[in-house]
């Protein structure tokens, strides 16, 4: 069964040219039977210009698909001739009128269908009047043409419904792909922000804690022991993170993770950016409440990318950060003492700040994108510019939330 499965794919996937070669051989061979089978004695035997003429009338078939209607007049002409001028052995059906009708209703648009449908009764009520002129071969011969006709329009709506089918899976298929490489470079993108911060804060921190250490094993010893400690401390919480973000790019095994660092997290963040120097205030304020995975993950890294951009550009000596919970939203804003830039605020979009200025400043521009892009994903919109009366640099980032209250 398997193996007539395999031969029937691979005829429907052959040439067409081929199949209708095929099919007329195939034809041939049919009709060829009456001529092989022995004949009455009172009936004269069947000669070579009968089965010429008999063949003649299958050669069209070869030509079928390029020109349905002009073949099934030549078979019908042929056929005639044969039915005039020689004395051969019938046929138990016109098997080649058969097929070129079934081309014309597959192939043909209506009106001409309806032409040649026709034609063909009138062919038909000729032929079997000059024949026997029975009712019954009358009945007959329409019944298996309208037959034919019929298997060839179910056939039209068949491979109507094939090709639907086929452009149909095309474009899922060209759907999914496209929504796969959006996937891919979303995943990317997000990937790229997560190491700028984690990579950029560790950093910074631990630049600040070298440079400060030889002055403090100079000066204040006890300080050097604790800076020291800090660059160790920043250097394997940056390790431990990038671990977690590579493990899940592994394909061969299943990595270790473990939760993206949240709001609770943000008090180790703030020890390790006093541990630099600074002066860091925290205040939350509103009725706090548990928050979303994916948004606590935003505001952490929202206030690790706006201190490391205060350690690295502001030269302050102290940074506030606050968190507002009102009722459907969460605003974080990280307020500077620093060098203001005298950026303007764009709601929306964080300002261009020039390099030098606070948490918003940041040459090239990519915190301030990764910014935005993670204030966007959750409706909300960040701006960024100079403090309250006009000194330093405040960034404020507005996000989106819901959730249970829970207390402070």
């Amino acid at each position: 069964m398997r193996a007539w499965g395999e031969l029937g794919a691979r005829i429907r996937g052959a040439d067409p040219r081929r199949q209708d070669l095929g099919l007329a051989l195939l034809v041939q061979l049919a009709v060829t039977m009456p001529f092989v089978v022995p004949r009455s004695a009172d009936v004269p035997p069947a000669d070579w210009v009968s089965y010429a003429m008999t063949t003649l009338g299958v050669l069209p078939l070869v030509w079928r698909r390029r020109a349905p209607v002009a073949v099934l007049v030549a078979i019908l002409v042929a056929g005639g001739a044969y039915k005039l001028a020689v004395d051969g052995p019938g046929q138990p059906l016109p098997y080649p009128g058969l097929i070129a009708f079934y081309t014309v209703a597959l192939l043909c648009p209506a009106r001409v269908r309806l032409a040649v449908g026709g034609l063909t009764v009138l062919a038909v009520a000729l032929s079997v009047g000059w024949n026997t002129g029975s009712a019954r071969e009358l009945l007959f011969t329409l019944f298996v043409s309208g037959a034919a006709y019929a298997l060839g329009r179910l056939q039209h709506t068949r491979q109507a419904y094939l090709s639907a089918v086929e452009d149909r899976a095309e474009q899922l298929e060209r759907a999914n792909r496209i929504e796969a490489e959006q996937a891919a470079a979303r995943e990317r993108a997000r990937i790229a922000r997560e190491m700028h911060d984690i990579l950029s804060h560790a950093v910074s921190i631990m630049i600040v804690q070298a440079e400060a250490g030889p002055v403090a094993v100079r000066r204040a010893p006890e300080r050097a022991e604790a800076a020291f400690e800090a660059i160790a401390e920043t250097g394997r919480d940056a390790m431990a993170q990038l671990r977690t973000m590579l493990g899940v790019l592994r394909t061969e095994e299943a990595a270790p993770r473990r939760p993206q660092p949240g709001i609770e997290e943000l008090a180790g963040l703030l020890e390790r950016v006093r541990g630099s120097g600074l002066e860091v205030g925290y205040e939350r304020t509103g009725p706090v409440r548990a928050l979303p995975a994916a948004l606590e993950a935003t505001v952490h890294r929202v206030v690790q990318e706006a201190l490391t951009n205060v350690v690295k550009h502001a030269g302050a000596s102290a940074v506030d950060v606050r968190l507002e919970y009102a009722e459907r939203e969460l605003t974080v804003t990280v307020t500077d003492d620093g060098r203001g830039p005298g950026a303007v605020s764009v709601p929306g979009a964080l300002a261009g700040a020039r390099p030098g200025g606070g948490p918003g400043a940041r040459p090239g521009g990519h915190g301030l994108i990764g910014i935005r892009e993670r204030a966007a994903a959750h409706g909300g919109t960040a701006r960024s510019g100079p403090g309250p009366g006009g000194a330093g640099f405040e960034l404020s980032v507005v996000l989106v939330t819901s959730g249970p209250e829970v207390g402070n």
